[in-house]
């Protein structure tokens, strides 16, 4: 079942919008709609963690420089010996 929904969004917001859906081929509508999906799939991810993930969530602290591509390359060449 559909509903009919009253926005008030900025005009250019709108046209911006308007021409990018055109552009897709799909009406504004489809792309609000999808988006809000988003919104809640991502909360629903959320809870799908089960509780012992959700027990290590912020259990380790590692500076805001740390490349993990290096980090796990490293581990993975000692782990094989390399």
């Amino acid at each position: 079942m559909t509903t009919k929904l009253t926005l008030t969004i900025q005009q250019d917001v709108i046209k911006t919008a308007k021409s990018y859906a055109k552009s897709n081929g799909r009406s504004l509508s489809e792309l609000i709609e999808n988006y809000l999906k988003t919104l809640s799939d991502k909360d629903k991810s959320k809870e799908s963690l089960s509780p012992r993930v959700k027990r290590l969530v912020g259990s380790i602290s590692l500076p805001e420089n740390v490349d993990y591509r290096s980090v796990l390359e490293d581990e993975i060449n000692k782990k094989h010996g390399i």
